[in-house]
């Protein structure tokens, strides 16, 4: 079977190659009286040239064999939603991909099950940024919004930018179908979503930091509680291979190269600074772990 292009990629709808794994796996940590969970929304399936399309070719030739990657080889990165249990507050952060984007992806609703949860028992939906798998999954089969008892939030800038007639038109010919799936799902909901600034605290414990270019108005969010912080870093960091291993290369993940690869950089090392954890929505190990120095660049050590 041929590999997909960038642009078959991005026009997936519900016709993806790969039928979803089997199994779910999950990161958890205490933090004080609260407790971070991440939850398996499934996997991505990507070819190579969607993040490696901008990288140097020859430099990414010779790195890849170190970090075990196959660049002939569909990409399948893990989609790990994260969920903060604090006193009667149930937060998810992003609502995974939904039934119409990817058929490998979309198993929120299971992944909520294995903890004793329904959709009706989320009381806070935190969104990163409106790409398809962290904002298509707001929605059920019906197109209602899913998580009737929630509060929604999102970034200003991030809400601004998927609602401006404009966006559709200006981003890009094989992600106009990601501007159209966003404004719906932003409209379906809008009368229940809050904005927000950057450095402000959107929920007790959750304040936001906007950490832009792989969208505009990109969001992570530091997770206080107790003596421990968590940070949810969405897609500022897009995996936990290249993107550590060289954060200053472009990604084709990210729609402003340039502000992504400095966001990336600053991140990282603030991350490995601080020794602080982070929850990434892309990387392995159910996503939980911290960032550490290596001789070139950086590493991500999972929790578990």
């Amino acid at each position: 079977m041929p590999l997909m292009t960038r642009r078959s990629y991005l026009a997936l709808t519900a016709a993806a190659v790969l039928m979803p794994k089997a199994g779910f796996s999950a990161a958890r940590v205490s933090l004080g009286d609260a407790e971070l969970v991440t939850l398996s929304d499934g996997n991505l399936t990507l070819p190579p040239d969607f993040i490696f399309g901008p990288a140097p070719q020859d430099a990414l030739a010779e790195l890849a064999p170190s970090l075990g990657i196959d660049l002939t080889a569909q990409l399948t990165p893990p989609c790990n939603v994260t969920l903060l249990r604090s006193g009667d507050r149930r937060i998810l952060f992003d609502s995974g991909a939904g039934p119409t984007f990817q058929a490998s992806a979309g198993r929120l609703m299971e992944a909520l099950d294995t903890e004793g949860l329904t959709p009706d028992d989320i009381t806070d939906v935190i969104f990163t940024h409106g790409h398809p798998d962290h904002l298509w999954g707001v929605l059920d089969d019906f197109d209602e919004p899913l998580f009737l008892n929630a509060s929604y939030k999102m970034g200003r800038a991030e809400r601004d930018y998927w609602m401006d007639p404009a966006t559709i038109d200006t981003i890009g010919e094989a992600r106009a179908s990601f501007a159209a799936g966003a404004s719906r799902r932003i409209e379906a909901i809008d009368g229940m979503l809050e904005t927000f600034e950057d450095g402000a605290e959107v929920a007790p414990g959750v304040t936001a930091l906007l950490t832009a270019g792989h969208t505009p108005g990109h969001m992570s969010f530091a997770v206080s509680s107790g003596d421990t912080t968590v940070m949810v870093i969405g897609d500022a960091v897009s995996n936990d291979h290249v993107a550590m291993a060289r954060p200053d290369w472009p990604s084709g993940s990210d729609q402003d190269t340039e502000t992504g690869a400095g966001t990336r950089t600053r991140l990282l090392d603030q991350l490995a600074t601080d020794g602080m954890l982070a929850v990434g929505f892309h990387m392995g190990g159910g996503g939980l772990g911290r960032v550490e120095r290596a001789a070139e660049g950086y590493r991500f050590v999972t929790e578990i």
